[in-house]
């Protein structure tokens, strides 16, 4: 593991999200006065969630990440109190259709982020220890596909179908990298889709939101289904404007037209859009490349971990990361179906910007203990000569 690794790993970091709070504390603004009469009422609250991500992120990396594994009951532990956040948000109401929060007085908690990290810790311990049994039926495929429908299911029923995306994807990753047949996978890969589809088929909402990606009519419930499209519809055109209304280096910071009023979640799922509006182009392949780097940094760093367990950490941390960006992205460009997915480190919100900086702070905590371990080797060496 080569020091500078960690430090470019880091600067991307810092890049993300210094652009991010710049883009945001613009995009924000029409939202906050309309809702708060205060302009800066969304990019003062972010900062009070930054500064706890920045301090969550120096305790995890300084947090023997082997301690996960080795302390058994550490992980179950997460676990527990993960499920049990997950089944006390239907205790509180639904907002637009789902329940997905919990409110503890100004606060609202969005459990579904921390299972995306439970997923990648739980499986990333059961893998490990399952050792070349993974290419075994029972260990490899059978039980970590069970672990992923145990905590994908609450979250499904939220409905939270990005969430329960994100968390399918990143499992069945972690299980094809730990050497798991594929043809072992493949049977729960089928059934999980199959459910989502489902799901998604019987909910008139998300029925219409696909079908205003595709430009075609469809009959379930007709006035529900009506407005739902022409809402989602209405979204991605005033994205797509305000991507349309700029050039290589755009409107200008704080001149998007679209974040006044025009473009509804400006602040949060669109912000890229507002971003691009205002720096343009050169913002947007900025972001993509970012992201890009953020990804490559962390393989690189994942290749050079002292232990399997800690490959595992990294890889599924930072696809999460990574997957959630590239979606955002994609549904802002009318290039998938519009669903409600946060851009990491960018869009507004304390739980998807503490879950990021939990995300990093596991890398580095991979990182940093390999490196230490690989300076502690060399050194053994030089002493035993």
């Amino acid at each position: 593991m080569r020091k500078s690794a960690l430090f470019w790993f880091g600067l991307v970091v810092t890049a993300l999200v210094t652009l991010g709070l710049v883009i945001l504390s613009s995009a924000s603004e029409a939202n906050a006065m309309r809702l708060h009469n205060d302009a800066y009422f969304f990019i003062k609250r972010q900062f009070m969630y930054l500064g706890a991500g920045v301090v969550l992120a120096v305790l995890v990396s300084l947090f023997d990440y082997h301690k996960w594994r080795d302390w058994e009951f550490l992980t179950w532990a997460f676990f527990v109190v993960v499920m049990v956040l997950l089944a006390a948000v239907f205790q509180f109401r639904a907002i637009n259709g789902s329940h997905r929060w919990i409110a503890v007085g100004p606060v609202r908690i969005q459990p579904s982020e921390l299972a995306k990290m439970l997923t990648v810790i739980l499986l990333a311990v059961w893998l490990d220890k399952a050792s070349w049994r993974v290419e075994l039926f029972m260990r490899g495929a059978f039980w970590p596909a069970m672990l992923i429908g145990i905590i994908a299911l609450p979250v499904l029923l939220e409905p939270d179908f990005g969430s329960v995306m994100v968390i399918g994807a990143v499992g069945f990753l972690m299980m094809f990298v730990s050497g798991t047949r594929i043809l072992h996978m493949l049977p729960f890969v089928l059934g999980g889709v199959g459910v989502v589809v489902f799901k998604v088929m019987t909910n008139a909402n998300r029925m219409a939101r696909i079908a205003a990606f595709f430009g075609v009519k469809i009959n379930v419930g007709a006035e529900v289904v009506d407005a739902a499209a022409k809402r989602a519809a209405y979204q991605v055109e005033q994205a797509l404007a305000a991507i349309g209304n700029s050039d290589i280096w755009g409107a200008g910071l704080g001149e998007s037209m679209q974040k006044h009023l025009y473009l509804p979640e400006a602040h949060t799922d669109f912000v890229f859009a507002v971003g691009a509006e205002e720096l343009g182009i050169v913002f947007s392949m900025s972001v993509v490349l970012l992201f890009v780097a953020f990804f490559a940094l962390s393989i690189y760093i994942a290749r050079k971990a002292s232990d399997r367990f800690g490959r595992f950490l990294v890889i599924g941390m930072a696809f999460i990361i990574f997957f959630q960006a590239m979606f955002n992205v994609g549904v802002v460009c009318k290039a998938l179906p519009t669903k409600g997915m946060a851009l990491p480190f960018f869009s507004y919100g304390g739980t998807n910007l503490l879950s990021a900086f939990f995300a990093v702070g596991t890398i580095l905590s991979v990182g940093i203990h390999s490196y230490c371990d690989k300076k502690r080797a060399l050194l053994r060496k030089v002493v035993m000569r």
